[in-house]
């Protein structure tokens, strides 16, 4: 375990021993129990935009949040680099990404040249016996601490687990130490990671019945992706991008489970089956269940927001909720669930542009080959010394591998000059001069400037050298059949997320004032009453 983590924790223990004496000597009875059972859903790619967008459309689960819930539409991932991993690593430790260590989805070694996971793990294994995905993966480059791990640390019988599409989302979930944290992949179902010494059925067990019943569903009834709405067959059409032509419909040309609504319906089936098999929120003390939902993102990334592929998405994912919103009910130890966002996202520009947006575009990579070309020449390198990285820009040789010093901050200095009067360029900065900084105060998340939000997804040696911010709705690459929309900047398109506390027989209740990510956890720790470390989040007062 990272030093500082097993720090925090150690602490957090002294406080919660601190915090049961203080309560038992005042015999305070009058406190209601808390919910045996917390939920908490985050549905990757769902911006505040798309939910006030289909807010009035929804029937079922999504509706019954935005009428029973208590609802913040202005909520916050306060953070510049919104990607999946460092949003998902915000919502459940109350802590920005600079704190979690999680800036991106990957980054590269600075000594090796390599590529490296936000969550690898290479002295791990996945439990389904290949090395897929990921590859090994876990929960060690997380430096702090979540509140799975306070649970566990104050209530030794609590139970913590997490389910999602996608490894990024379980393990941000479950924290360091969960009693499993499982998602899906290919040709198999739900698997996890296995440290050395444990045994892989083992770890697997908790699913296994599951996993058995998924793969009989695939093999008897493959996943149909249909119309179930005529204002989403309203939307078909045939787009250019970069020469090709998508063509708008569904089901889509690439038509894959792990890519459809198909996923979160059957994320939504394995939660329940936790529920259910584990016998969460009917024990002496409260459990946790995370559940990341990762179909918005990738029909996102696919096929844009505005099109009938998320038009349908939308509608499925709420008539799934609806379903496991009436199982929740059934928890008789009472339960709380969290909505939320890892972070939102945006439409492909070509549509942006048709629809009143005419500044949306691609940015030309020609400009960054001119620079690079005029560097190359002046240091005399063999190879271009700005290579891509995670979050803006690398200064490294052909091999990826960090340049030394004085050489790399020579680089760095002759390159932001010219760097910041590129077309489409509104912000250029050294990591190492924007580490210089003190982390901003962010409960005014939609107040800070472009430099407080990247400040506070920068981090040491993961975060690229040169870091840099395009001008809205401004995107690089993109083709079909791959990624023609996304995600990732500082702009709040993504990073204004719905936030939503829900509870049985709740009273509804909307909050327009911001709130972020990070409040989450806090807030949580204090509807049931255990002690969290010190964290950059604060607790929200919730119903009255």
């Amino acid at each position: 375990m990272h030093h500082r983590l097993a720090a925090a924790l150690a602490a957090l223990l002294c406080a919660a021993s601190g915090l049961a004496q203080a309560q038992d000597r005042t015999g305070d009875t009058a406190t209601p129990a808390p919910p045996r059972l917390i939920v908490t859903v985050v549905v990757d790619q769902f911006s505040a935009n798309l939910f006030n967008q289909y807010r009035s459309r929804w029937t079922a689960g999504l509706r019954r949040l935005s009428d029973e819930g208590l609802v913040s539409t202005n909520g916050y991932q306060t953070h510049g680099l919104t990607e999946t991993c460092p949003g998902h690593s915000t919502v459940l430790t109350g802590m920005h990404p600079a704190q979690t260590g999680i800036p991106s989805n990957d980054w590269i070694d600075p000594a090796t040249g390599e590529e490296v996971y936000c969550l690898a793990a290479p002295r791990n294994t996945l439990a389904h016996g290949r090395n897929s995905d990921n590859g090994p993966v876990g929960p060690d480059n997380i430096r702090a601490s979540s509140l799975g791990d306070w649970l566990k640390a104050q209530r030794p019988d609590a139970r913590v687990f997490a389910v999602s599409g996608k490894d990024r989302g379980a393990i941000n979930l479950a924290g360091h130490h969960p009693d499993g944290a499982f998602w899906f992949t290919d040709g198999f179902g739900l698997t996890t990671y296995v440290e050395p010494g444990q045994d892989a059925a083992r770890r697997l067990a908790p699913v296994d019945a599951f996993n058995r019943a998924f793969r009989r569903r695939q093999a008897d009834a493959p996943h149909a992706w249909t119309y179930t709405r005529p204002q989403c067959r309203a939307l078909e059409a045939d787009w250019t991008i970069r020469g090709d032509v998508l063509h708008s419909r569904v089901p889509p040309a690439r038509d894959k489970f792990d890519a459809s609504p198909s996923l979160d319906e059957e994320t939504l089936k394995a939660a329940a089956y936790l529920i259910d098999s584990q016998n969460l929120g009917q024990g002496p003390t409260t459990d946790l269940l995370g559940v990341s939902l990762s179909a918005t993102d990738r029909i996102g990334h696919a096929y844009g927001s505005q099109g009938p592929e998320m038009c349908e998405q939308m509608h499925r994912l709420d008539a799934a909720l609806g379903e496991f919103l009436t199982r929740l009910e059934a928890v008789s130890g009472g339960v709380i669930l969290v909505l939320t966002a890892d972070h939102g996202g945006s439409d492909f520009v070509e549509r942006l542009a048709q629809r009143g947006y005419p500044h949306a575009h691609r940015i030309s990579s020609t400009p960054l080959a001119e620079i690079n070309a005029d560097l190359q020449a002046r240091f005399r390198l063999d190879a271009a010394p700005l290579q891509s990285g995670s979050s803006g820009l690398i200064v490294a040789d052909g091999g990826q591998r960090r340049l030394p010093e004085p050489l790399r901050g020579e680089i760095i200095a002759a390159a932001l000059p010219q760097l910041r009067v590129m077309p489409d360029i509104v912000f250029a900065e050294a990591r190492d001069t924007l580490l210089t900084a003190p982390l901003p105060d962010s409960l005014q998340p939609e107040m800070l400037t472009l430099e407080q939000r990247m400040r506070l997804s920068a981090v040491d040696e993961r975060s690229s050298d040169i870091i840099m911010v395009r001008a809205p709705n401004v995107t690089g690459g993109g083709r079909v059949g791959g990624n023609i929309a996304g995600h990732g900047t500082p702009w709040d398109y993504d990073r204004r997320v719905p936030i939503v506390f829900w509870k049985p027989q709740g009273t509804g209740q909307e909050r327009f004032l911001p709130i972020r990510t990070i409040d989450i956890a806090p807030t949580l720790a204090a509807v049931v009453d255990i002690a969290s470390p010190v964290v950059e989040g604060h607790a929200l007062p919730l119903w009255d």
